[in-house]
């Protein structure tokens, strides 16, 4: 059976969390959150200001900090971040809003099967950011 915590709307954490299992910040924290392995969720009360290392990342509330995630970013119609992200796969929902940079890059990958990178998975609802410039230019 897989363990889920949660941290509620009245606990405040400053400094380093660590774990093994998943878990749900409903919380403030302020530091650096590190879930090797494990997904991490920042529910719609959430108020992260942190580093965050994870395998996959859910933002329903609010993050200000950088986020690397091992799989997936996901930041949904209610979630905001501001920040750099790094992960193979992104999703930002229609109303998220994003300020930051995102590396999708897959050079490690691509190093081991000796083949170029398939291209990265980015889904981007319609309205959800703008972008300048051209892929590729």
């Amino acid at each position: 059976m897989e363990k889920l915590v949660n941290i509620g709307q009245s606990v405040q954490i400053k400094g380093e969390l660590t774990g093994n299992e998943d878990l749900t910040i409903e919380g403030k924290v302020d530091g650096k959150v590190f879930l090797k392995d494990h997904n991490l969720t920042i529910g719609g009360n959430g108020r992260i200001a942190a580093e965050i290392h994870a395998k996959t990342v859910m933002v329903i509330g609010e993050v200000v900090g950088n986020i690397t995630a091992d799989d997936k970013v996901e930041i949904a119609a209610t979630g905001s971040m501001r920040g750099d992200i790094v992960a193979p796969r992104v999703v930002l929902a229609d109303g998220a809003r994003f300020k930051g940079s995102i590396d999708m890059d897959r050079k490690s990958a691509a190093a081991s099967q000796g083949t170029r990178p398939a291209a990265p998975a980015v889904e981007v609802a319609a309205g959800a950011m703008s972008a300048k410039g051209a892929a590729g230019a």
